[in-house]
């Protein structure tokens, strides 16, 4: 899959209603705070971010869920694919490991289930399956793009 592919199957992701964007953006310091909860308890967790980075790993869930509340609320598949691809690449050259992304984002799937309402999770939840399926695709194509900028 390439960077066109990402784009074309982000944008088949429905709308999120405003109610759920709402409650998800309301509810920001208490995902980001148990996500990092949930890691942090993790036994695994040096493997996953590497040496000293459990600060930018904090930051990087705050960035995460903000960003994800401006994409709920205002979708642009290519933001989305541009944001997620420049992530991989510059979280994984400060020494994250390609498994970092399925661990935080099946954390994410379970505080929020945990915290939104059942209409807002099930809204919500396609995009991250999204994001979750296509670790493979982002860890290749952010690779590629570091790899071969010019192309």
């Amino acid at each position: 899959m390439d960077r066109e592919q990402l784009v074309k199957s982000a944008n088949e992701l429905k709308s999120v209603s405003n109610s759920s964007s709402k409650e998800y953006s309301d509810k920001i310091a208490i995902i980001v705070s148990r996500t990092d909860e949930l890691l942090m308890a993790r036994d695994d967790l040096e493997k996953l971010v590497g040496n000293n980075n459990l600060s930018m790993m904090k930051d990087n869930h705050a960035n995460h869920a903000r960003f994800i509340s401006t994409i709920i609320a205002n979708h642009n598949s290519e933001v989305l694919v541009d944001t997620i691809l420049w992530v991989f690449n510059a979280y994984q050259n400060h020494g994250f490991a390609s498994n970092y992304w399925a661990a935080q984002l099946n954390t994410w799937i379970t505080v929020l289930n945990e915290n939104l309402s059942q209409e807002s999770f099930d809204e919500i939840y396609p995009l991250y399956l999204w994001m979750q399926v296509n670790i493979p695709s982002f860890v290749e194509v952010s690779k590629q793009i570091v790899d071969n900028p010019h192309e």
